[in-house]
């Protein structure tokens, strides 16, 4: 019977510089840095380990047109474990690692092979006899809005056909840039067994027997790249196809929801917030998570204090840096109680209050407010510019001690 298994990855975003993280303890940063690399070492050992055909790369396998030597060096290492393994490897470049640029390229070795910037076919041969015709192309440049898709042809002459495209699946995300555009339609259209995309991050399944499929990155690399991350195990015959997916991220991003209904001390609160991270605590991953607090009515103004001035997430870090798989809480999110309490003296007050928020919101107004701080001597050598997110979480955090002492004093 003819049949091939093979590893479906895309996006791999080897060196991302995870810029925005540089605040975060060396020991985790080092570990977040390395995290693509790691993911790439863990997705060859499974690829090893299943004893797969090939692996298909499709698109940005680096994070820039600029790769590294060391990006390339440590790609290129991995490609010669798995040409040891006797593993063939079909890569496009993406509009990411795009082949405009200008690096110094390094040869990969034998078994790699990479498409041209034209879409173009190539042809594996299993022991077992089993052909295989894979279609493709690699960007010539970063922006390529071109329907790419119209060019790709089934040229028949094999037991199996498998179409890569790096780009954009009309109706999808609009965070993503129409990249290579296509319609489901005109894949199906294409009579291929298989088709391996890649450029969307998120995990989808677009379409079963022929299957279709984004397999999302390999590894997350901020704070909305969340939850698993990984490659796609492709067992495939003359009568279905069964997919798997194989998680492959070492450092894995979290966004989790504590209620503190019922609380009211900040040490009940930390100990919610213990138990829930500890709840979550990989054994062989590292976790980051995005903390968002809600149903905060009964919490005291020392504990939305204590929340709002970073210590609530000071305490919740302590000794994770030195943790062998961190949980690690980067950023706290207070969601505000609904509504003030009921008493009729304090109407005037909560109407106030809303009324000075939605005027803060202002962009001049909210400069004004907080121009004494920017002025000063001192606390202005430490101080950047604040973003707009940034600026709606003050607000917010704001309006909550603001309404909690108003509850406080009510209930005197």
């Amino acid at each position: 019977m003819k049949n091939i298994r093979f590893i479906h990855a895309a996006d791999l975003h080897l060196d991302s510089p995870f810029t925005g993280l540089r605040q975060l303890p060396a020991e985790i940063f080092e570990r977040v840095r390395n995290s693509t690399f790691k993911a790439f070492e863990t997705m060859a050992d499974f690829a090893i380990e299943n004893k797969i055909d090939f692996l298909l790369a499709s698109g940005d396998l680096y994070d820039g047109e600029d790769r590294s030597l060391k990006a390339q060096v440590r790609l290129r290492s991995q490609f010669e474990r798995l040409r040891e393994a006797g593993i063939e490897v079909f890569v496009l470049h993406g509009n990411h690692d795009h082949l405009g640029g200008a690096w110094t390229k390094m040869p990969m070795p034998p078994n790699v092979h990479i498409f041209s910037d034209k879409v173009e076919s190539k042809t594996f041969t299993a022991e077992n006899g089993t052909t295989v015709k894979l279609y493709g192309f690699s960007y010539p440049k970063r922006h390529v809005f071109d329907q790419k898709i119209l060019e790709y042809h089934n040229e028949g002459n094999a037991d199996f056909h498998i179409g890569m495209l790096h780009g954009y699946c009309e109706g999808g995300s609009i965070r993503h840039q129409p990249y290579a555009p296509f319609s489901l339609r005109e894949l199906l259209a294409k009579k291929m067994d298989y088709w391996a995309l890649g450029h969307i991050h998120q995990r989808q399944i677009l379409h079963e027997q022929p299957f279709i499929i984004y397999p999302g990155n390999i590894q997350g690399r901020n704070r909305k790249e969340t939850g698993s991350k990984g490659c796609m195990l492709v067992d495939m015959n003359e009568f279905s196809t069964h997919v798997a997916f194989l998680e492959t991220a070492d450092v894995i991003w979290e966004q989790l929801k504590v209620s503190a209904k019922g609380l009211e001390a900040f040490h009940d609160l930390y100990s919610v917030c213990r138990e829930k991270l500890e709840e979550i605590r990989k054994q062989t991953q590292a976790v980051l998570i995005d903390l968002e607090i809600e149903e905060t009515g009964n919490l005291g103004t020392e504990a939305l204090e204590k929340i709002n001035n970073g210590e609530l997430l000071e305490v919740l870090q302590e000794g994770e840096e030195s943790a062998p798989n961190f949980v690690w809480p980067h950023h706290i999110t207070l969601n505000r109680p609904e509504s003030v309490p009921q008493l009729k003296e304090y109407e005037f007050i909560s109407r106030e209050m809303k009324h000075t928020a939605a005027e803060l919101a202002d962009e001049e107004a909210f400069a004004r407010a907080i121009s004494p701080l920017y002025s000063h001597v001192y606390a202005s050598r430490y101080l950047r510019r604040i973003t707009e997110e940034e600026k709606k979480q003050l607000l917010s955090e704001a309006e909550a001690v603001a309404f909690s002492r108003i509850r406080e004093e009510g209930c005197k």
